[in-house]
């Protein structure tokens, strides 16, 4: 019935517009009462995003279970579980992120589904990282990054209309993230706002003498 009542839902605002489909409408297309509907969805916005509360449960579930391997490529994993939602059903993912773009209602609805996946995400990294240095802030920014660079390649591949790989542009994104988190020292502090930082490529086999030599001329002191 939800799977019904969703699909009849977005028929409607595909066909009549979000703002001009009521509940009524959509009852009737489904052939059922409007206790049915509001025993599914609270409202007309949830309607248009029917699989999101089961997601954020399977993410959820799998955060649980995690091993305690790497905590970055974890939330990185859990972030996938979204866009296997969404490759799912490519044609409906299409047309509801068209639809999201022209009423802002739904996108003001959908960004706050998204802030509830970075809270979980963001609650998972917290327990890993209690107790060390710039822990909770860490957390933050991670499970931010993780879902600003899922959201990144996932639009994309929603904007080209659902056309090649779904996992490619993601994966790719991810793979930034894990690139500056993975295998960092969690118990070292973040660099503070005027702290320089330099980076020194280096031969491989250069002898020490050489890799000193370097730093010190990028640092002035040479």
């Amino acid at each position: 019935m939800r799977e019904v009542l969703a699909e009849a839902a977005f028929q409607l605002f595909l066909d009549r517009g979000f703002e001009q489909t009521t509940v009524d409408d959509i009852v009737a297309r489904a052939g059922v009462g409007r206790r049915s509907f509001f025993r599914y969805f609270p409202s007309k916005e949830d309607a248009v995003f029917p699989d999101h509360e089961r997601c954020l449960a399977d993410m959820t579930a799998f955060l649980e279970e995690a091993d305690g391997g790497d905590p970055v490529g974890t939330v990185a994993d859990a972030a996938r579980l979204v866009l296997r939602m969404y490759a799912a059903n490519p044609e409906f993912s299409v047309q509801r992120y068209r639809l999201t773009r022209e009423v802002p209602g739904l996108r003001t609805y959908e960004l706050s589904v998204v802030r509830r996946y970075e809270r979980t995400l963001a609650g998972y990294l917290r327990e890993r990282f209690e107790g060390e240095r710039d822990g909770a802030l860490r957390a933050e920014v991670i499970a931010a990054s993780v879902v600003a660079a899922h959201n990144n390649g996932l639009r994309s591949w929603l904007r080209s209309g659902g056309e090649g790989d779904p996992y490619a542009a993601v994966d790719h994104a991810l793979g930034m993230v894990r690139g500056v988190w993975s295998g960092a020292d969690q118990g070292a502090a973040l660099p503070a706002a005027e702290d320089e930082v330099v980076v020194m490529v280096a031969r491989k086999g250069a002898p020490m003498w050489q890799v000193v030599q370097r730093i010190e001329s990028a640092l002035g002191q040479g």
